[in-house]
């Protein structure tokens, strides 16, 4: 009987808070503001130019697995580098808020990826060719993303590059 009450009293007092803001992460990794195909049409121009593909993060600021992605991006040496070489990366914000989802039109364009769950990666060739969509969970390990998964899964669809 004590188990229940304590359970009744908890979910009483949770549904009695008014609504909270989503936890703080840290500093922001996406831009709420952002028109993410305004971002991804600039990001294809200078992806061709440079034989570069683009790489759209999908994920929300409130996200904790975004931001342990993102910090793998810019802390790890290799993924940063491979990124680098490789790609431009456009972080594309789908929170809803206020019963608005932020850049929807960009999430159907590329066939709903977020129904695998937050962060989703989906790599765009430089003519802005869909070439693949990966979940994240399988790039994870421990606590965070397994730099050696991460390097890997980017070279596989890394562009071809000139050479002898």
């Amino acid at each position: 009987m004590r188990k229940f009450l304590a359970i009744t009293s908890c979910c009483l007092l949770v549904t009695a808070l008014p609504a909270a803001e989503y936890p703080k992460m840290g500093e922001d990794i996406y831009d709420t503001q952002a028109d993410a195909q305004v971002q991804i049409d600039a990001a294809l121009q200078t992806a061709a130019q440079a034989n570069q593909h683009v790489l759209l993060m999908f994920g929300a600021n409130w996200c904790i697995w975004c931001h342990r992605l993102h910090e793998t991006m810019i802390s790890d040496q290799s993924v940063a580098a491979a990124l680098k070489r490789d790609y431009i990366v456009v972080m594309v914000d789908v929170n809803t808020r206020n019963d608005t989802k932020r850049n929807a039109d960009v999430n159907a364009r590329y066939g709903n990826p977020i129904q695998f769950g937050l962060p989703v990666l989906v790599v765009l060739d430089a003519d802005g060719q869909q070439l693949t969509t990966q979940e994240t969970g399988a790039l994870e390990e421990g606590d965070g993303h397994s730099p050696a998964k991460v390097v890997a899964f980017l070279e596989k669809w890394a562009p071809a590059k000139g050479g002898n």
